[in-house]
This record gives C-alpha cells, sequence and structure tokens, in this order.
C-alpha cells in the first residue's frame, strides 16, 4: 500500500545531499581527519535530513498541491545556487554527493521491502503448517505457560505499594502494571457480583471504598458456550464477571484524553475482554494520548432469558437484557470515574463488533443509555438480532427447566453455576440474544432512529463481505451447519409473496452449482448485511453523521474467511493476534485504519492528506452512502449496495 519511495523522498535527498556533501568537503579543507570529516558530514546530513523531512512532510505543505510544487521548485533552487557555490568557490560538485543520496533514497526502502516480505513469508509458512487449508475452523496453539499466565486473579493490596501506578476512584484503589509506554489497569470491577441473590439481577452499583486492588489481571470471562474455535476456553469463567479494563498513556497531557470503550465480539453466548484479539495495548502505544477501555457483561442464559412464565419469575422482570444493563452500568462507571485515569467522561466513542456493534446500536436507541457515549463505530451488527425473541426468550426459560428438572425460579436459584453452564452448552442452538422489550429497548429500533432518536451521535458502520466464513471457524463446521440450516428456515418463514419465491429460487440455482450449504450462507450474509445497511440508512434519515466502511480483504487462507477478526486486528493494530486467528495484517493498511479510528475518537475530519502517513496518498473518507471500501490492500471510496446482495426484491423488504 505505501510507496517505497515518493517525489517528496527524492526532494529531501536533494536537499539533505548538500548536507552531507558541505559536512565533509568544509571539513576536509579545514584539514580534519578523514574519520572527523566523515562524522561531520553524517552528522550534518542527518541534521538537514530532518529539518526538510519536517518541511516537506508538513500538513502545510502536504494538504495542497500547489504548496508541494512550491516547495519542490524551493529545494531544487537550494541546490543549484549550492551547486554553483560549491563549484565556483570550492571545486567541489555536490552532484556526486546528490547520486549517492538518490541511491540510498532507492536502495534502502527496496531493501526493507525484501526484508519485510521475507519476514511475512515466513510467517505465512508458520501459520499455513498450523492451520492447512483452514477447514478445522481457528486452532489456538496456546502453550501452558501462557494459560496460567492469563489466568492470574488480582489481590488486595494489603501493604505498600507504588503510587506510581495507582489510581483513585469512588470505588477503590487500582494499582495497574507500566508496560511500553503504557500504564494498564485490568479487572477492575464496575459493578457488584451478580451470584447469590444477585443471579438474573441488574447489576448493582458498588459502594464506595478506599481499599487497594491489584489491577494486573484480567477478570474472569462470563460463563458463556464453549465451541471448538473460541480462544476463552482457555480463560477461567466465572458468574462474578463484571470487570473492566483501562489503558493509557504513562505520559499526563494539559487536557483530559479522549475516551474509546470497546464492546467486545461474539452471539451474546460467548467472548470477553481477555481475548488478545481485542487488547488495546498496541493501539494506545501508538496513540498515548487516549483512554481504551474494555469491559465484560453477562452471556447466554446468565444474561438474555425471559423468565416471567416461570413460578417466581416476576421478580425477575430485568433477566430478558441483563447484558443490556451491564454494559450500561459499565458505561456509568467510566463516566463517574474515567477522569482518575485522564480520560474525559464528555468524549466517549464506543466500539464494538458482532454481537458487540447490536448491543450498541440498540443502547443508541434506548433512553437509559442517553449521553453515556458520543460517537459509535459498529462493525458488523445491527438491532435486528434483538428483534422477534420474546418468545424464543421464554421458550429458552422452559427448556432451562427441563434440561434442570426444575420448575421454579426458586429451585434454578439453588443450582450450582456447572450444572447451569452444562445446560447452556446442551441449549446452544436456542435465541441468545436481547429483547425488544419497549421498555429498556423500543418496539423498533429503526423506527427511532429514523425519527432522531439517536441524533447528535456519529456513526461508523462497517460490512464484511466474507463473515460467513470467520463464524464458521468459531463454532466449527458441524454446528454453523445447523446455524445456517436453521436461520435461512427462519428468513424463509418471515418472508412473503415475490421476496419468498425469489429467495427459493436463488438457494436452487446457487445449490446447483455448489451445496445447499453454501448456498444458504450466502442468503444469511446477506440478510445480516442489509440490515446492517438498513441501521446506516435510518440513522442517516434520522439527521446522524454516517461513514460506511466495506471490508473486502482477500483472506490469507480461504476456509477461515475475513471479516471481523482481520478488521479488529488492523484497527487496534493487533498483529500478533491475527497470527494466532490464522491471519496477517497488512501493516500499511493497520497503521491507515488505526489513523483514521484515532481522528474519529479525536473529532478530526476522516480525512488524509498526501504523506500524512508517509508513502499513503491523500484520502477523504466520503460519508454515507458512498464507503470507505478496503480492498486487496487497496483503500477506495465508492457506493457499495450491489456488493451486499444478488437478491435484488430484499430491499423492498427491508426498507418497509
Amino acid at each position: 500500500m505505501k510507496a517505497l519511495f515518493t517525489i517528496d523522498d527524492f526532494m529531501v535527498a536533494v536537499v539533505a545531499a548538500l548536507g552531507y556533501g558541505f559536512g565533509e568537503v568544509v571539513s576536509r579543507i579545514l584539514g580534519w581527519p578523514k574519520l572527523a570529516c566523515y562524522a561531520v558530514s553524517i552528522v550534518v546530513g542527518i541534521a538537514l535530513e530532518e529539518i526538510i523531512s519536517k518541511i516537506a512532510f508538513s500538513k502545510t505543505v502536504q494538504k495542497k498541491p500547489i504548496n508541494r510544487v512550491l516547495a519542490y521548485i524551493t529545494f531544487v533552487l537550494v541546490f543549484l545556487i549550492a551547486q554553483y557555490i560549491s563549484v565556483s568557490k570550492l571545486g567541489v560538485s555536490m552532484v556526486d554527493y546528490l547520486v549517492e543520496e538518490f541511491a540510498y533514497v532507492i536502495g534502502l526502502p527496496i531493501l526493507g521491502f525484501l526484508l519485510n516480505m521475507l519476514i511475512r513469508g515466513l510467517k505465512v509458512r508458520k501459520i499455513r503448517m498450523l492451520y492447512g487449508d483452514g477447514n478445522e475452523g481457528y486452532v489456538f496453539d496456546v502453550d501452558q505457560e501462557d494459560i496460567e499466565e492469563v489466568n492470574r486473579q488480582n489481590k488486595p493490596v494489603l501493604g505498600e505499594y507504588d503510587a506510581d501506578r495507582a489510581v483513585k476512584t469512588r470505588t477503590g484503589i487500582y494499582v495497574g502494571v507500566k508496560e511500553k509506554g503504557t500504564l494498564s489497569f485490568l479487572g477492575i470491577p464496575y459493578a457488584k457480583p451478580p451470584v447469590g441473590e444477585l443471579r438474573w439481577k441488574a447489576p448493582e452499583p458498588l459502594p464506595s471504598s478506599e481499599a487497594v486492588f491489584e489491577a494486573e489481571n484480567f477478570g474472569a470471562s462470563a460463563i458463556q458456550v464453549e465451541h471448538k474455535g473460541i480462544i476463552l476456553k482457555h480463560h477461567r469463567q466465572s458468574e462474578d464477571c463484571l470487570t473492566l479494563n483501562i489503558c493509557t498513556g504513562k505520559q499526563k497531557t494539559d487536557s483530559p484524553k479522549p475516551v474509546l470503550v470497546l464492546f467486545h465480539h461474539g452471539d451474546f453466548s460467548y467472548g470477553g475482554s481477555a481475548d488478545p484479539l481485542i487488547y488495546g495495548f498496541e493501539f494506545v502505544s501508538e496513540h498515548p494520548d487516549l483512554v481504551f477501555v474494555s469491559f465484560n457483561y453477562r452471556l447466554g442464559l446468565f444474561g438474555f432469558i425471559d423468565f416471567s412464565e416461570v413460578p417466581g419469575g416476576e421478580a425477575y422482570p430485568d433477566a430478558l437484557n441483563l447484558g443490556l444493563l451491564d454494559q450500561i452500568a459499565a458505561l456509568k462507571w467510566i463516566r463517574e470515574n474515567i477522569s482518575a485515569f485522564g480520560g474525559n467522561p464528555e468524549r466517549i466513542t464506543v466500539l464494538g463488533f458482532e454481537s458487540g456493534a447490536a448491543s450498541i446500536c440498540l443502547l443508541a436507541a434506548s433512553e437509559q443509555a442517553k449521553g453515556l457515549f458520543r460517537k459509535a463505530f459498529i462493525f458488523n451488527g445491527s438491532p435486528e438480532t434483538a428483534y422477534d425473541t420474546p418468545e424464543n426468550s421464554r421458550d429458552l426459560a422452559k427448556d432451562l427447566l427441563k434440561e434442570t428438572k426444575t420448575s421454579t425460579m426458586e429451585e434454578l436459584l439453588q443450582l450450582n453455576t456447572k450444572t447451569l453452564k452444562d445446560a447452556a452448552q446442551r441449549l446452544w442452538k436456542k435465541v441468545y440474544a436481547p429483547t425488544c422489550d419497549g421498555a429498556l429497548i423500543p418496539a423498533d429500533a429503526y423506527h427511532v432512529f429514523q425519527d432522531g432518536a439517536a441524533r447528535g451521535i456519529p456513526f461508523i458502520i462497517g460490512f464484511p463481505r466474507n463473515e460467513r466464513q470467520v463464524f464458521r471457524s468459531f463454532i466449527g463446521e458441524p454446528r454453523y451447519e445447523e446455524h445456517i440450516f436453521s436461520t435461512a428456515a427462519d428468513i424463509q418463514n418471515t418472508l412473503q409473496g415475490p421476496a419468498a419465491a425469489a429467495v427459493q429460487e436463488y438457494i436452487k440455482a446457487q445449490a446447483a452449482s455448489s451445496t445447499e450449504l453454501d448456498a444458504k450462507s450466502k442468503l444469511v450474509e446477506q440478510w445480516n448485511a442489509l440490515f446492517i445497511y438498513r441501521t446506516a440508512s435510518k440513522l442517516f434519515e434520522g439527521g446522524n453523521k454516517v461513514h460506511l466502511l466495506y471490508w473486502d480483504e482477500k483472506p490469507l487462507i480461504d476456509n477461515l474467511g475475513s471479516g471481523t477478526v482481520d478488521a479488529a486486528a488492523a484497527l487496534l493494530g493487533n498483529s500478533d493476534a491475527a497470527e494466532m486467528y490464522g491471519s496477517v495484517v497488512d501493516a500499511d493498511l493497520s497503521t491507515v485504519l488505526e489513523t483514521l479510528l484515532f481522528k474519529f475518537i479525536s473529532g478530526n475530519a476522516l480525512e488524509l492528506y498526501t504523506n500524512e502517513i508517509k508513502g499513503i496518498h491523500a484520502l477523504k473518507w466520503k460519508s454515507f452512502p458512498r464507503a470507505l471500501i478496503v480492498s486487496d490492500e487497496q483503500l477506495c471510496c465508492g457506493r457499495i449496495e450491489d456488493r451486499l446482495t444478488e437478491i435484488k426484491c430484499l430491499w423492498n423488504y427491508i426498507e418497509k
């Protein structure tokens, strides 16, 4: 993606050559030793190159083409004048030094490129040895030492502690970790543990406290359904999971820093902030003037289940959307305490993938979450997941009673965590999702978006082209097949008239050249993409600023796909985690997307001027309905409607 060398590099070399040349010639005329002449040449040349580079690659010069042209003319004139003086006064031509400098400008990037290609080749070879054709989905090569490291638990601090690593909040004093220019605090509780009598209850605020705690280790992940390709099966799980993690640059700033809050991915039944794919350490290392926060929330039957038809269930009215209430509680804790970590509670941006993205959509429509965040970046999620689920959620409660041989809430509360986890594992095919209950979440989120309920919140909304392979890699082939056939049947049952006939014809035509599974997989992916687009459209109609991102990167291994995993790794700079997931992130692409994400968080325009990132051309991210298309290491803006579905009549259905 980056140009190995640009005309700006050559213009810098034109003037830098003078520094190397005059440094050596003048010191030689003064009779200095040869070694000293070389030293002076290098020092003067590097100093002049740094000065000229700052001028040549500055925003003032690079923002407008005319400024670049004027700078080039000036650099050439300076060289010509210096050449005339050197020839007439010193009897030496600077052209020889210019040729040497040009050779350096060309040769060094080429050597660096070849080295990077070699390193990439070795990484690809290692990944292919581990994954083969990728048919087995995600296979994590995690050793026991790493597992033990990530499963360590924080303890109370009873004696002295390092005050430079400590932050005082209303709920306690937390002692973090300094590393790589960052200060991190892991496993901080943001609500009372939802255990015992608080199981299936709304999160309760923590009391004020002066106690001191370690904040060096991730808190436990939520109890969840474990699939073959889920890395958090190696991480400890607990009902006591309501914790968050904070990372920021060590250096304090004059003004409070903007805050990025990450909502983890999954399908509301798995996932957590301990997944290396969504760590914020690398992103903060590159952008220290930021506070990064991630957190856990209740999942599956602990977070999304309706007990209204279970004897005693009337005492648990919030159970159907507990995961969302946890998210609100986390945002409230952040708003109350983030200033202690250098963050600005009035400048909170949320970022979510998959179920995290869906959650953000729902909270944007909820009165209870009003004002808790100012901007939103969502990838591969929409409110659609919360529709048509009240009955399913009640059915889940009935199935839970059967699985556990219980009949009342009192009996359910007596069950231990393992029994409930085992039941959740057996009920994995059931719907675990929020419910549009008309109270916490409006009955129709799209309608309230169109009416301006989320007005004032700028959105970036992302689509993946090949997420179906990513999802298959997470949950494994057998479960994926069951999920696809079930979801495709639901879609067909939802549609009527011409749309239903068109879908049936599409499946038949696709299956003739591939398989029925592949045909229905494409249907499900297109269905999801259209509702993501519908979210963008309704927000735009409601007055929101909306930018679209379309992820069309080719996967390293076709059977693993390229979607949430690659996008998350690229946006957050987590290249090592991407390799664990069978991919190699393009470093240039990651740099561009990280920069654009930071601009969004900081309130700057979503554009790059030429050479803002050295070797990258100017880019302006145009707003809805155009999209930033990430495709085969290329970035461009264009319309994407024709990429979202091959079943054109589905547009009419989603626009209803």
